[in-house]
């Protein structure tokens, strides 16, 4: 490491904002690979001959390894050092993104896309623990955190419009190839620019039995979802999955009641504005998922778009959460009460998710798609801009990355709740309204209109459930988060470690 990578506690470091361009660089790389590989999926499939069956793990063997070491990821950040694991996070996802990008068959691919997960588990809570340990005056914080949350709501659909051109204009390897210079630059500005602040390091002995129990009971959890979306809820694979995930997850809370140095301390876990926030980002992010999943199909199958004109179609959705993050949630959140802006945030995304209950086959874009789309932007951006910041919100400085990576676990398994369990709803709806009307159409004609009307009205119903967790999640954020304002102290009941200075605030991927 450089004689620079460290600097006294209590003072601002001047490249703070020089180390928010690369932080948030490789952030925005980690939630374009989200988004950007769907849209390659399909070419890439037919190129490495990868079956129907198979072809879900391109998507599943990244979120598992994601979700699974995130916490691991976190601790080793604490434990190491955040500038050497983002760095060293950075070197491994471009490595492994190479690998993908050259890959020659579905085994060459489905390991790379897992050593990516592996890579973006040491690399997000990092670089997330990073920017709240840097950034400690509550307006610089703000904004600091705006900008973070604007690239962490919207750079999943900036990947669709990035994932539509490569994969039309170019080919389907540099959906991949893509993240190399990203990588290299964000690297090489982290390790000029960034100086980690004294103090904050856990050198606890790393505690085995926990990263064994929470890898493979999240890994169990993720899979099970996942599992529930292709083979149904019944089946005995997805069956055994979750009982042997809520064995391995209690056996894990149990143990880290017992162990000395814990790898997730429930302290964490149990603060009532931590909680709350976990809770309600999990929820807020089963119904994005959903949303991204049904309006990609609703565009390109019934409204026949490209995938290029359905990447520019989420544009609104990207303006308003950056107008939401960046505007509104930093100028307020310095003056009001963080659950004052979560609350109504999650509501007005919700009145967004509820103006697409009312689509069908031939609705308007400019009169429904685009103000739902806004509403979405702005409400989810402004919930999501102190949510982030209030995530590790009198957290000891020895926690930090893994009250991060607490953060992105609740986000990665909410989005695998949501992709199975929206993706179910929508295709039993489906399958009923096809039964119910298939009879009556007579020409082919009429039978293709009853299978775009059954997906519609599939979507809907989900949508209807996507706006009832939306509303729930407004209701946690009200009801758990009563922390004051960040300028205000310590937040309220902000439980061990609440009495340091500085609250440190952490953002998600």
């Amino acid at each position: 490491m450089s004689e620079t990578a460290v600097k006294a506690p209590g003072v601002p470091d001047a490249n703070r904002w020089k180390a928010l361009v690369f932080i948030a660089l490789a952030q925005l790389m980690v939630v374009l690979d989200a988004t950007i590989v769907n849209i390659a999926l399909p070419s890439a499939q037919q190129d490495l001959g990868i079956s129907d069956g198979n072809r879900q793990w391109v998507v599943t063997a990244y979120a598992l390894a994601f979700g699974g070491l995130l916490l691991f990821g976190g601790r080793i950040a604490d434990l190491w050092g955040r500038k050497r694991t983002f760095v060293l996070g950075l070197a491994g996802f471009a490595a492994a993104s190479a690998l993908g990008g050259a890959a020659t068959n579905e085994a060459m691919m489905f390991g790379s896309r897992a050593l990516q997960g592996v890579f973006g588990a040491l690399l997000a809570p990092a670089a997330l623990s990073l920017l709240a340990v840097m950034f400690t005056d509550a307006k610089e914080r703000a904004k600091a955190f705006g900008i973070y949350g604007a690239i962490a709501g919207g750079g999943g659909a900036v990947g669709l419009i990035l994932g539509g051109f490569l994969t039309e204009y170019l080919d389907w390897r540099w959906t991949f190839f893509v993240n190399i210079p990203f990588a290299v630059i964000a690297a090489a500005g982290a390790w000029f620019v960034i100086r980690e602040p004294e103090g904050g390091r856990n050198r606890s002995p790393l505690d085995i039995p926990g990263v064994v129990l929470s890898t493979l009971g999240l890994v169990a959890l993720v899979y099970g979802f996942t599992r529930a979306e292709s083979d149904g809820w019944g089946d005995s694979v997805t069956v055994v999955m979750f009982t042997a995930s809520a064995v391995l997850l209690t056996a894990f809370v149990f143990v880290e009641s017992r162990v000395k140095a814990p790898l997730l301390p429930l302290r964490v876990l149990t603060e009532r504005n931590r909680g709350g926030v976990y809770l309600s980002l999990g929820l807020a992010i089963i119904a994005m998922f959903g949303l991204f999943l049904f309006l990609t199909y609703y565009l390109q199958v019934v409204k026949g778009y490209s995938p290029v004109k359905t990447g520019f179609a989420f544009l609104p959705m990207i303006a308003g959460m950056i107008t939401g993050s960046t505007q509104i949630g930093t100028r307020l959140m310095t003056r009001v009460a963080p659950r004052l802006l979560m609350g109504p945030g999650f509501l007005v995304a919700a009145v967004g998710m509820l103006l697409l209950t009312q689509l069908e086959i031939g609705s308007s874009y400019a009169a429904l798609l685009l103000p739902a789309m806004l509403l979405l932007g702005l409400g989810m951006g402004t919930a999501f801009m102190p949510a982030m910041s209030l995530s590790t919100q009198g957290v000891e400085p020895r926690d930090a990355g893994v009250a991060s990576a607490m953060v992105n676990t609740s986000q990665q398994v909410g989005g695998a709740i949501g992709t199975a369990l929206l993706n179910t709803i929508a295709a039993s709806a489906t399958t009923a309204y096809i039964t119910d009307h298939i009879g009556s159409a007579t020409s082919p004609s009429q039978q293709q209109l009853v299978q775009l009307e059954g997906l519609v009205q599939g979507y809907t119903s989900a949508i209807w459930f996507a706006v009832g967790i939306l509303v729930v999640a407004a209701v946690i954020a009200l009801t758990f988060v009563n922390a004051g304002r960040p300028n205000m102290g310590a937040a309220a009941g902000a439980g061990e470690g609440a009495e340091d200075e500085v609250p440190v605030p952490v953002v998600a991927h």
